[in-house]
């Protein structure tokens, strides 16, 4: 009983016995409707909030991929850093250790210099020839001691920079080791934004039909309970009326 019809057919109405069967129906009716109205209200929420956690999960998945991005590629910057002091250093250490090898050459060849002035010495035949053999061997002696002297210095560098090369090394396998982990972390997560992007997407439509049928439910609603206030007062009229008579 909705509509203008209806409302004409209400004002029409006489029979004290039809206007109580009336009410008694159109209050069951709009008891039905409003729990009909109220569960299509709680499952449009449960829906809108199904879908909240869904977008904020999707939200948080791209957020955490862009975090990662943003840190492999600052890692991936500290890894050229370090490969290019690592380089440097390398090449350092690979230079001393040929200045090593080549003072460690002449420093034999000097010593076999040194024999040969030593026996030079002692089978001199004369004055001459043994001043000239001690100026020799204290010239080669001088400069024995200066190229042990340089290998020292040098050995002492290179074991100085080896150091520095092994730890450099280990930092750059740290950074390495990191963003391999974070990259692995990555399908994960760009799965987890997926499979919540599609549920959302899926939900959102099944929360239009919710919607459309929790507005469905009230204009119901709304049409029984403006039907039964008439069919009301049309009874309290009638009753108003036989008690004048």
């Amino acid at each position: 009983l909705t509509g203008k019809s209806n409302h004409d057919y209400i004002n029409n109405l006489t029979d004290g016995f039809i206007i109580n069967e009336l009410l008694a129906s159109l209050e069951k009716l709009v008891v039905k409707l409003r729990q009909k109205k109220q569960q299509a209200t709680n499952q449009r929420k449960k829906s809108e909030r199904q879908l909240q956690q869904l977008r904020s999960l999707e939200r948080r998945s791209s957020s955490g991929l862009n975090s990662i991005d943003r840190k492999i590629e600052s890692e991936k910057e500290d890894v050229t850093d370090v490969s290019d002091v690592l380089n440097q250093k390398t090449s350092q250490l690979e230079s001393i250790e040929r200045l090593i090898v080549s003072a460690n050459e002449r420093l034999i060849s000097e010593k076999e210099s040194l024999t040969n002035y030593e026996q030079e010495l002692e089978f001199a035949k004369n004055p001459e020839e043994e001043q000239n053999a001690k100026f020799r061997i204290s010239t080669i002696t001088d400069h024995i001691q200066e190229l042990e002297s340089e290998v020292k210095i040098r050995e002492k560098m290179a074991k100085k920079i080896t150091d520095e090369v092994a730890q450099i090394s280990d930092v750059k396998s740290k950074i390495s080791t990191k963003i391999q982990k974070q990259a692995k972390s990555k399908p994960s997560l760009k799965e987890t934004m997926s499979t919540s992007r599609k549920a959302a997407q899926k939900l959102a439509k099944d929360l239009e039909k919710k919607t459309r049928a929790e507005e469905s439910a009230a204009k119901a609603l709304e049409k029984a309970s403006s039907t039964l206030q008439a069919i009301m007062t049309k009874k309290r009229k009638l009753s108003k009326l036989k008690a004048a008579k």
